[in-house]
């Protein structure tokens, strides 16, 4: 059974001629000469003393009412002068007239030779008006009237033009007296003028008149086609909302002819692109569906064979016909649209979409598209040949105007959160009604964003607000809870959470009553903290400073507190798959302050932890930095048990390592035992124990040499390392030192100051 996008195709593909029952433009006008019987020659724009001697010359325009000709103020009002009494020429008046008659049966639909015969002119001073009337065939071959409106001032006589049920409001002036308007509309169409409310018009009248023979020229009638297309895209547009809807979310039929993206719109199309606009701008319009023309773009690379050899430039188009490369496997491929132009020739900033294969009429449109760009590129190195393509074209799109949103989209977040936060801002500086449109748009879209959302597994560590918390953000700003509700469950509560999304998390949390946002709370703690303690804990330790939600914090304290990392045997899976974020001060700070606020008991059991794991919870590295943290906020009354034992335990460590005697060395004996054991670091180990030499020579190899520094840097020998490059090989000179006392003495000085800190006398 055929797609729609192939019976989308198959529609236009009867639809051929292009054109409509008028045509309007604008041309450029550069001085003719005209003349009028009894007046002479006129000046452009028209003044009103020569529109008064026109006036004066002419007669009343008549009209015909079957076989009669009647003159009646009521029904016409306007000067006319015949043909016969008008001459206007001059170097550039015929090219205009050729322009201004190509454009108009252009748009009328006409691809045959045609005359344009003058028949009058007309002056229109204020009040004259014409009604609906018909012109009648005033020369044989005539199919249709172009009227030229000549420059002047006036307002009002616009031109009104109706055929089969349709009607078109045609301003017939121009602002600029270097441009003429005009229009042109088959001889069949009702058409009226309406009264000039000032000044004076001035229009030269012309037949349109055919100069082959043939069947008679009419519009285009693509009637057939259109209410098909229209019955098309209703159904399709029916269809999107049921559950099991497998049709695409846009069709995208390209066009035939090249254009840049600069000339990309509607009014520009050419040819049989022009008659598939006219048609499907009017199904869509009537269908409640959304069409834009967009530049196609297919951009591929991948492998290259040689075929032969030449002496082609490294890079070059391949348009020549050499054949030295031929295209191989495709590796990457990305295919969009953009520049989004509607019908009425405004633009849309959607960025670009990816387009996919269902949503092409037909699926093999693009089968025999050749390429603007085609660059292959030599091999070099372990690397084959290559190549590198671009197609482009352009193309009609459209979807449901309920699937807008959908489509967006299909962008992904690079489109749609910008969006999003543009809703978020127009309604924030509104009257932030929940139920205007704007916030419907904003939270119909967050819910397209939601159901596409690349689950993140357990290794989101960095700091920098994710493209999740983002949209919380929004989503906050917009006060939608059940958005809210639904980021934190699908997004920052599934291993998706980092340190720099707990400024939003902490206002969406606050958005909630507290019970729920502590039930949330301890969701996001409990999927992401054996992989993100910092994280975590920094989001428990800003929560645990409300007071109002403090009460409703107890389940996420536990879940913490079962997730922190140091006992192997308590390790999960994921925790094993995924590195998990190393612990460090900040995090014991903020474990320890939330806990204890939240309920001592917990603080306690975290201390106890924390105490019964030095390897992950080093004193130096970890507990004692976090306990000089605290000590500005533990002061006096509000110290808490759980800080105190941390206390305890620092004071302990200071104690024990002060009560070690430190000495400056008495002789060059150095700590003498390396790890390795070859007869070079064995010679070093002899050299470091030797109290009375203090220099060494180690004439080697470069290789011997680098490894003797490899093992002086690692084994934290007191040594100072250089190479003399007199004579072969070098002599890697290896002098004693006491860095090892001097560290000592730093860390002495260090304790010492720490014991003052922590309220203890050196």
């Amino acid at each position: 059974m055929p797609s729609i996008a192939d019976k989308l195709a198959t529609l236009l593909s009867k639809v051929r001629r292009p054109g409509d029952f008028h045509a309007m433009g604008v041309a450029e006008l550069r001085a003719p000469r005209l003349e009028v019987l009894g007046v002479g020659p006129l000046a452009l724009p028209l003044l009103p003393a020569q529109a008064e001697q026109l006036i004066a010359v002419a007669e009343r325009a008549p009209y015909g009412r079957g076989v009669e000709t009647l003159v009646d103020t009521t029904v016409r009002k306007t000067w006319q002068i015949g043909a016969d009494r008008v001459r206007i020429d001059g170097k550039h008046w015929a090219g205009t007239m050729d322009a201004i008659v190509a454009r108009a049966c252009d748009g009328l639909g006409v691809d045959e030779p045609v005359a344009a015969e003058l028949y009058k002119l007309l002056i229109y001073d204020e009040g004259s008006h014409f009604v609906s009337h018909r012109d009648t065939e005033k020369s044989p071959g005539m199919f249709a009237t172009l009227l030229i409106t000549l420059p002047s001032l006036h307002s009002g006589g616009d031109l009104l033009v109706r055929h089969k049920g349709r009607e078109v409001r045609l301003a017939m002036r121009c602002e600029d007296p270097s441009e003429v308007a005009f229009a042109a509309f088959y001889a069949d169409c009702v058409h009226e003028v309406l009264p000039v409310s000032s000044g004076y018009r001035m229009v030269l009248v012309y037949n349109l008149l055919r100069q082959g023979g043939g069947r008679a020229l009419g519009p285009p009638n693509h009637d057939k086609e259109q209410a098909g297309l229209e019955a098309l895209l209703r159904r399709w547009s029916a269809a999107k909302s049921a559950p099991d809807d497998d049709s695409p979310e846009k069709l995208v039929f390209p066009l035939e002819h090249a254009y840049t993206s600069a000339e990309l719109s509607f009014p520009t199309l050419k040819g049989a692109d022009a008659a598939a606009g006219a048609v499907l701008t009017a199904a869509a319009a009537r269908a409640g569906c959304d069409l834009h023309v967009a530049l196609l773009t297919v951009e591929e690379s991948g492998s290259a064979e040689y075929t032969g050899y030449s002496r082609r430039s490294r890079w070059q188009r391949d348009d020549d016909g050499d054949e030295e490369f031929e295209i191989g496997e495709i590796f990457e491929s990305s295919r969009t649209l953009s520049g989004w132009v509607r019908p009425d020739g405004s633009s849309v900033a959607f960025g670009p979409l990816p387009f996919e294969d269902d949503e092409l009429c037909p699926a093999d449109a693009l089968a025999d598209m050749e390429p603007d760009e085609q660059q292959f590129q030599e091999a070099t190195g372990n690397e084959g040949a290559s190549f590198e393509r671009t197609y482009s074209r352009a193309a009609l799109v459209l979807w449901p105007k309920e699937r807008r949103l959908a489509v967006l989209n299909q962008g992904g977040l690079p489109v749609t959160l910008p969006y999003l936060g543009e809703l978020a801002g127009r309604w924030a500086a509104g009257d932030q009604d929940r139920e205007s449109p704007v916030w419907r748009e904003a939270h119909q879209l967050a819910g397209h964003m939601l159901r596409r959302w690349q689950k993140q597994p357990y290794y989101r560590q960095q700091v920098d607000e994710s493209a999740g918390a983002r949209m919380l953000g929004l989503m906050v700003r917009l006060k939608d809870t059940e958005r809210v509700e639904a980021i934190l469950a699908d997004v920052i509560a599934t291993g998706g959470h980092g340190k720099g999304d707990n400024d939003a998390v902490q206002l969406a949390l606050g958005l909630l009553p507290a019970p729920r946002a502590g039930k949330w709370l301890e969701r996001i703690v409990a999927a992401n903290a054996e992989i993100c303690p910092c994280s975590c804990a920094d989001l428990l330790a800003r929560v645990a400073r409300v007071d109002a939600i403090a009460d409703h914090l107890a389940p996420a304290g536990k879940a913490l507190l079962l997730a922190l990392p140091g006992d192997p045997a308590r390790a999960s899976e994921a925790a094993t798959a995924w590195r998990a974020q190393p612990v460090d001060a900040g995090f014991v700070v903020d474990s320890v302050t939330a806990l204890s606020r939240i309920d001592p008991t917990l603080a306690d059991a975290a201390v106890d932890h924390l105490l019964a794991w030095p390897m992950t919870y080093g004193l130096d590295a970890v507990i004692l930095p976090a306990v000089r943290q605290m000590v500005p906020q533990q002061a006096g009354a509000g110290s808490t048990a759980a800080f105190q034992r941390l206390r305890a335990a620092c004071l302990d460590h200071l104690h024990a390592r002060l009560a070690i005697l430190l000495e400056a060395p008495a002789d060059w004996t150095r700590a003498g035992t390396t790890r390795c054991q070859c007869g070079s670091c064995l010679a070093l180990g002899r050299f470091l124990v030797d109290p009375g030499q203090r220099h060494w020579a180690f004439k080697a190899s470069e290789a011997d040499r680098r490894h003797l520094e490899d093992t002086v840097r690692s084994d934290g020998c007191d040594l100072d390392c250089a190479t003399d490059k007199r004579g072969r090989p070098y002599t890697l000179l290896c002098t004693k030192n006491q860095a090892s006392y001097d560290r000592r003495a730093a860390q002495r000085q260090q304790d010492l100051e720490d014991l003052a800190r922590l309220g203890v006398p050196g």
